[in-house]
C-alpha cells in the first residue's frame, strides 16, 4: 500500500507591533553591504515593505510566550524601520508584517543564513529590460537612479544595452557570451557590424574584449589622435560628425567614426594657420601638413633668431627672483632639518625665471622677407612650427663672391622635400609610401629591398643619437676612417661620410617622430642658437670653448654623417662592417634604444610567414598557433602585441658579434636551454632559441651580410 505523502504546512503571517519586536543575536549578517540601512529606510517610506520579517516567539523561564518577537531574519529591514520610527515617521505601534515559526526544529541561525544565502541576484539584462521599461514610463536616468540607489552610470550603462543587436542578447541570456563581451559591443549601434563580429570571433581562439573593441573601432579614429585634439571634438560634432563612446570602460573621449570629415576639418584649419603665421610675421612662405618626412629641411639654410630682449621692468623682477632663490638657496643649504616652505618658494621661484626666460624668438625683418617656416601637427595635438628656413633660389647673391651653397647632401631615394613651390601655401604634399606586401602571400620571402633600406634607415638614425652621446668613440671613429684614408689604398670605405655629407632618409615615414631623431634635433638646435651667426666668428669660438664642450659638439658633427643604410643598388658591405664596429664599440643595440616592431615599421610590411617565423622566433611554437589561422591584418595587430617586450628584432636591426661574444653567448644559451629544460618554458628571446645563429662562431659576424644574398 503507497505511503501517502504528507503535505507541508506554510508558517503564518501575523501583524505585530512594531514595539513588541527586537533584533536577534542570531542574525549572521554582521558586515555591511549593499544598499545603506538610510537609503532602505526611504525606500521603504516611498513604497512600504516589499517583504515580511521572519520572528520567533521570545519564551520565558517556563517556555511560554512573553508577547514579544526575536527577528533573526530581516534585520536590515528591521533597523531600517527602527530609523523611521526615530525620525517620527512611523509610530512604535505600527503592525509590521511578520512570518511567526514557532516550531523548533530549525536553528535561529540557519534560518538567517538561508535567507541570505538562498538570493539571486538580479540579471544584469533583467536589470536592463527592468530599467527599459521605467524609462517608456517616462521615468529620466536621474529619477530611477534615486529610486533604487545606484549610480546615474549604472544606470546608463544598462540602458547601453539597447544598443546591442537581439540576437547578441539573446546569446547572452542563453549563457553563450559573457557580460564583458556584451559590454564590449554596446559601444557601437550598428547591429549588423555586431554581428559581424561575433561570427569572426566565434571561429576563433581570441574573443577577448580588447579584441572586440578593436574590430568595432578599426575604421575610427581615437579621440586622443592628435587630429581630433587640434580641431577639437566640438568642432567635430556641429558640424555632424559622430563620437562612439564606450560606458564600461575608459575610452579616453571614444572614437570618431567619420575620418574623412576630421581629415578635412584639419586641412582646413592647418591652411587658416598658414596664412595667419605668413601675414603676422612676415614670412615668403609657410608649408603646412600633417607631418613632413625626416629630412624635409634638406638643402635649405638654416637661420636662428635670438630671445626677446627683456625690458627694463622685466630685468629687475628677473634679478630681483634671482636674488631671492640664491638667498633661500643658501639658506636650505645650511638649514639642518628641511623646510617644505623653503621648497614650495624655491619651485615658484624658478617656475617665474622660467617664464621670463622662455620668450619668443625675434628674427631679423631681411631673413624674414626671404625665408619661410613649416607647420605640422605634434603628437599632443598641438601646432609645431619650425621656423627660419631659406631656399637656395631666395639665398642673396653677393657680388664678388662664389656662392658656397651647401652641395652633396644625399638624400637616400632621391627625394628632396622643401624646393616645392615658391612662395604661398601648399598643405600636406607628402610622399605616400610603397612597399606592397600581398595579404594572403603565405611564402617565407626575404625582405624587400625597400624594406630592408627602411629599417637600416632607422638603425642609422638611432645609431647616430647613440653615437653622440659617445664623444671617445666618436673620436676614434673619425681617427679611425683617417688613417684608413691616409695608409690604405684600397678598402678605405667608411660608414662616416667625412666631407659631413649627411644623409636625409625623407622616404621613411614617421621617422621624425622617433625618439631618436627628436633628440638630435633638439641638440642641433641647441647648438644653433650657441653658434655665432657669422661664420668669421667661428674660429674664435671654438677656441674659446671649453674641451667638454668641444668634444661633444664634435661627436654630435662626426654622429650626422654617419650612413648605414643599406640600398638594393649599394650593397656597401665594408661600410656595414665598419658601422657594426662602431655599434658594439658604443653597446648598442635597437632594443635598448626603444625599437619594437610594429603593424606600421615592420608586421605590416612583409608576408605571413614572416610574421609567423617573427613570432616563433621570440614566443615559441605555440605562441604562433594563436595566430596562424588569421588574416594577414589581424595576424600583424595580435603579432605585434605577441611581441611586444621580447626583444626580437628582424635581421637588419640586429647588431653581429664577434667570435669570443658569440662563444659567451652559446655558453649562456646552452645553460638557459637546460634552465628550460627544468621549468618546461618555452618563452625565450631569439637570441636564446636560434640554433642557427650559435652553430659558428663567424656566423653571427657574417649575419649583416647573409640576408642580403637572399633580399629581393
Amino acid at each position: 500500500m503507497a505511503k501517502a505523502v504528507q503535505k507541508i504546512t506554510l508558517n503564518r503571517s501575523e501583524d505585530i507591533p512594531f514595539d513588541k519586536l527586537e533584533l536577534s543575536q542570531s542574525n549572521v549578517r554582521n558586515v555591511k553591504a549593499g544598499v545603506s540601512i538610510e537609503n532602505l529606510a526611504e525606500d521603504i517610506a516611498r513604497r512600504k515593505l516589499l517583504q515580511s520579517l521572519s520572528v520567533r516567539p521570545i519564551l520565558d523561564r517556563d517556555g511560554k510566550e512573553t508577547g514579544r518577537f526575536d527577528v533573526p531574519a530581516g534585520g536590515r529591514r528591521y533597523r531600517a524601520l527602527e530609523l523611521l520610527v526615530s525620525q517620527k515617521r512611523m509610530a512604535r505601534t505600527e503592525p509590521v508584517p511578520c512570518i511567526v515559526k514557532r516550531d523548533g526544529e530549525i536553528s535561529a541561525e540557519d534560518d538567517s543564513l538561508a535567507e541570505n544565502v538562498h538570493r539571486a541576484d538580479l540579471h544584469p539584462l533583467d536589470q536592463y529590460r527592468a530599467f527599459q521599461t521605467l524609462r517608456e514610463q517616462g521615468l529620466g536616468e536621474e529619477e530611477i537612479a534615486a529610486r533604487f540607489f545606484v549610480s546615474v552610470a549604472t544606470v546608463r550603462q544598462r540602458l547601453r544595452l539597447a544598443s546591442v543587436s537581439p540576437r547578441l542578447l539573446d546569446l547572452y541570456a542563453g549563457d553563450e557570451m559573457k557580460l564583458e563581451q556584451i559590454m564590449a559591443f554596446s559601444i557601437t549601434n550598428d547591429h549588423v557590424r555586431q554581428e559581424q563580429v561575433w561570427d569572426t570571433i566565434s571561429r576563433q581562439h581570441i574573443r577577448d574584449t580588447y579584441y572586440i573593441r578593436r574590430l568595432l573601432t578599426e575604421t575610427t579614429i581615437r579621440a586622443g589622435d592628435r587630429r581630433a585634439v587640434y580641431v577639437g571634438i566640438e568642432v567635430y560634432e556641429a558640424v555632424g560628425g559622430i563620437v562612439m563612446r564606450d560606458l564600461f570602460e575608459q575610452d579616453n573621449g571614444g572614437w570618431l567614426q567619420h575620418p574623412v570629415l576630421l581629415e578635412q576639418l584639419v586641412v582646413e584649419k592647418l591652411k587658416a594657420d598658414a596664412e595667419a603665421l605668413k601675414a603676422e610675421e612676415g614670412w615668403k612662405w609657410v608649408e603646412a601638413a600633417f607631418d613632413f618626412p625626416y629630412g624635409h629641411t634638406s638643402g635649405l639654410r638654416r637661420f636662428h633668431g635670438k630671445h626677446r630682449e627683456l625690458s627694463e621692468e622685466e630685468l629687475a623682477r628677473h634679478d630681483a627672483l634671482k636674488d631671492e632663490a640664491d638667498k633661500l638657496d643658501a639658506e636650505y643649504a645650511k638649514a639642518e632639518v628641511s623646510s617644505e616652505d623653503i621648497e614650495h618658494r624655491l619651485e615658484e621661484l624658478g617656475s617665474e625665471l622660467d617664464q621670463l626666460n622662455d620668450r619668443p624668438y625675434v628674427f631679423d625683418r631681411q631673413d624674414v622677407a626671404r625665408g619661410g617656416a613649416f607647420i605640422s601637427l605634434a603628437a599632443n595635438g598641438e601646432l609645431k612650427i619650425e621656423r627660419g628656413f631659406v631656399r637656395p633660389e631666395d639665398e642673396p647673391q653677393v657680388e664678388g663672391h662664389s656662392d658656397d651653397a651647401e652641395a652633396g647632401n644625399g638624400d637616400i631615394g632621391g627625394n628632396v622635400i622643401g624646393s616645392s613651390s615658391a612662395g604661398g601655401i601648399s598643405v600636406n604634399s607628402k610622399p605616400v609610401s610603397g612597399d606592397p606586401v600581398e595579404d594572403e602571400d603565405d611564402t617565407l620571402r626575404p625582405l624587400s629591398d625597400r624594406l630592408v633600406l627602411d629599417l637600416t634607415a632607422t638603425r642609422t638614425v638611432a645609431l647616430r643619437n647613440a653615437l653622440a652621446s659617445d664623444p671617445v668613440i666618436a673620436f676614434v671613429a673619425v681617427l679611425h676612417a683617417f688613417v684608413l684614408k691616409t695608409f690604405y689604398l684600397y678598402g678605405s670605405d667608411s660608414c662616416l661620410e667625412l666631407t659631413l655629407q649627411s644623409a636625409k632618409f625623407s622616404q621613411t615615414q614617421g621617422l621624425g617622430d622617433t625618439v631618436w631623431a627628436k633628440e638630435i634635433d633638439q641638440r642641433h638646435e641647441a647648438w644653433g642658437q650657441d653658434l655665432p651667426k657669422n661664420p668669421d666668428n667661428l674660429w674664435g669660438y671654438l677656441v674659446a670653448l671649453d674641451e667638454i664642450s668641444r668634444q661633444v659638439l664634435f661627436a654630435h658633427c662626426a654622429s650626422l654623417s654617419v650612413n648605414a643604410v643599406i640600398e638594393p643598388w649599394n650593397k656597401r658591405t665594408r661600410a656595414i662592417a665598419h658601422a657594426e664596429q662602431i655599434a658594439r664599440s658604443i653597446g648598442f643595440d635597437m632594443v635598448e634604444a626603444g625599437w619594437a616592431p610594429t603593424v606600421d615599421n615592420y608586421l605590416g610590411r612583409v608576408t605571413k610567414a614572416n610574421i609567423l617565423q617573427a613570432v616563433r622566433e621570440a614566443k615559441g611554437e605555440q605562441s604562433t598557433q594563436l595566430v596562424d589561422h588569421l588574416k594577414k591584418q589581424d595576424m600583424a595587430r595580435e603579432a605585434e602585441r605577441l611581441l611586444h617586450g621580447s626583444g626580437w628584432l628582424p635581421g637588419p636591426l640586429r647588431t653581429s658579434v664577434d667570435a669570443a661574444s658569440a662563444d659567451n653567448l652559446a655558453a649562456a644559451v646552452d645553460k638557459a636551454s637546460d634552465d628550460t629544460s627544468e621549468a618546461g618554458s618555452n618563452d625565450l628571446p631569439a637570441s636564446l632559441t636560434e640554433d642557427a645563429d650559435l652553430g659558428d662562431p663567424n656566423q653571427a659576424a657574417q649575419q649583416s651580410a647573409g640576408y642580403l644574398d637572399a633580399a629581393e
